[in-house]
This record gives structure tokens, C-alpha cells and sequence, in this order.
């Protein structure tokens, strides 16, 4: 259950590079998906286009961390441009930030901090603690931070994988910088296609409303309480049309398929302009599923 993928073999699969990202981590241990290539690219955005453009078959992105919340440009990406593309599936894995740097840089000699934001959030007490006052550089993501820490000859350091710093010849100055021992982040596995009920699936959606007024966010989960639908998250998002308009991203437990699932899908249609389903697919193992 959860990150259990359809067996057949797909010619490539994209994710969030380049080699050594957590996002790689993630694919590599996705249980049942076969692949012939594993593709990286240098955004979340380029790495879901590329299904949407046919350039991979299947894509694996982050798109939830249990310390920053969402990753912002997977939600947006899949709700505003990746129109033919769907969650197929999740799996949730712990994520430990290293402090990388050449060989030969100390941590006292770090001038700068090279990280994806994300990262660098999740290690926001430990880097002021051991780096006060030293500059943060943004990367697209972690493993882009560590090749770019070891091309540079200043006595620079990145956030990322113990695999990026055996990847890049670099060394571990100190190990998990982040700043709760519990950092998890959910992966997503996209596709263009619907999988079928697992008996124990996730929803996930994107209400547009007509315009901002009192009692539509009541409106849109009343349809879920009247069912009895548990809702896992929920949360507002601007729709990049006019300032103070927003739309709602839901998780919610059982697959549009589901009887109950399908009647709140159908009402929440005749209450809003749009209702977008980014995908029904097997929640992750432990959440409710087998471990």
C-alpha cells in the first residue's frame, strides 16, 4: 500500500535533480516502479512538465515537508499548468541534512551557505547556532547546492545528502542540521494516467470559488462533514489572478470512484465554477496502510 506503483516498466522517469537530490532518494527506493532511465531536471516545474510534455512517462517531486508545509511550486505547478498530469502516488521519507564542504574547509572557514530554501528553513536554528551571521545562497535543490559548493573555490558549504556529498567529492562537516529529528517529506509520483481504488486511497483537489464572501470555505466542507469524509489537510493557495483571490488545495481520505467520494466531488461542482482532481492514488504506508 502507499507508494505501491502499477508493475509495468516505463521508458523514463523524471525527477527533481541533478543526482543526488532527495527526490532521487525517493524514486530509488519506490517500491514496484521499473523504469530504463532516470532523468534528472533542475526545477520542480521543468520536472512535472516534462510528463505533461511527453519527455518522461512518470515524475517524482516533493511536494509536503512536516517542518515548512508545502512545497509551493508543486502545488502550483500541477493546479495551474500541468493540466493533463495526476498524483498517482506518495510516499513519506525522512530527510537528514548534512553540512557539506571541499576537503579541507573547516566549519570555521564557511563564508557562505549554499541551500534550497526548503532546506536551509528546515535548518534554520542549527546553521544560526553554527554559522552566525554567514550569507545564504539559494539553489534550486539540495544536490545543485552541493555541485555548485564543489566547483566553487571559495570556502563555501551547501545543505543536502550524505549521496550528494559521496556524488561530489565533498565532505560532511556536520550531520543532521536539521532542526527536528522527525523531518519528513512527502513525495509524489505523477503520471497522466487514473489508477484504480487500492481500498485505502487519498484525494487530492483544487476548489476555485466564484469570489471571496462569507461561508464559502463553509460551503465546500460541509459536503465532506455531511459524509463523513475525513479531511488529511487543507489549505489556501492565491490563484496568480487578482490579489486577495484564492482557491483551497484538499486532501481528503477514499478515491473519487468511492460512492461518497464521487457525491461530494458532484455537489462541490454545482457550488463552484471549478473543481480540478489532481489525482485518487494509495496513501502511504502508516497512514492507515500497512507499514
Amino acid at each position: 500500500m502507499g507508494d505501491v506503483s502499477p508493475p509495468a516498466a516505463y521508458r523514463n522517469v523524471a525527477y527533481l535533480g541533478p543526482q543526488g537530490t532527495f527526490s532521487e532518494e525517493a524514486l530509488l527506493g519506490w517500491k514496484n516502479l521499473e523504469y530504463e532511465a532516470a532523468i534528472p531536471f533542475p526545477t520542480v516545474e521543468e520536472t512535472i512538465l516534462a510528463v505533461q510534455d511527453n519527455l518522461a512517462d512518470k515524475a517524482v517531486v516533493p511536494i509536503e515537508n512536516s517542518l515548512e508545509g508545502s512545497v509551493n511550486a508543486t502545488l502550483d505547478c500541477l493546479a495551474f499548468e500541468a493540466e493533463e498530469v495526476l498524483i498517482q502516488g506518495e510516499k513519506v521519507c525522512p530527510v537528514r541534512h548534512c553540512l557539506l564542504a571541499r576537503p579541507g574547509v573547516r566549519l570555521q572557514d564557511v563564508a557562505g551557505v549554499v541551500s534550497h530554501p526548503q532546506a536551509a528553513a528546515q535548518c534554520r536554528r542549527h546553521l544560526i547556532k553554527l554559522l552566525p551571521g554567514v550569507e545564504l545562497v539559494a539553489a534550486n535543490s539540495t544536490s545543485e547546492a552541493a555541485r555548485r559548493v564543489a566547483d566553487s573555490e571559495e570556502p563555501l558549504a551547501a545543505l543536502g545528502s550524505a549521496l550528494a556529498a559521496e556524488l561530489y567529492g565533498l565532505e560532511v562537516l556536520c550531520e543532521g542540521m536539521e532542526d527536528h529529528p522527525e523531518n519528513l517529506t512527502r513525495f509524489v509520483l505523477l503520471g497522466k494516467e487514473k489508477v484504480p481504488p487500492s481500498g485505502n486511497d487519498k484525494t487530492s483537489l483544487v476548489c476555485f470559488i466564484h469570489q471571496d464572501r462569507p461561508g464559502m470555505l463553509l460551503q465546500i466542507l460541509q459536503e465532506f462533514a455531511y459524509r463523513y469524509i475525513n479531511l488529511t489537510k487543507i489549505e489556501s493557495r492565491p490563484t496568480k489572478k487578482t490579489l486577495g483571490e484564492y482557491c483551497f488545495f484538499i486532501d481528503c481520505e477514499g478515491h473519487e470512484e468511492d460512492e461518497v467520494v464521487a457525491s461530494a466531488l458532484k455537489c462541490l461542482l454545482c457550488k463552484l465554477p471549478r473543481v480540478k482532481v489532481l489525482g485518487s492514488y494509495p496513501r502511504h504506508a502508516g497512514e492507515g496502510g500497512d507499514d
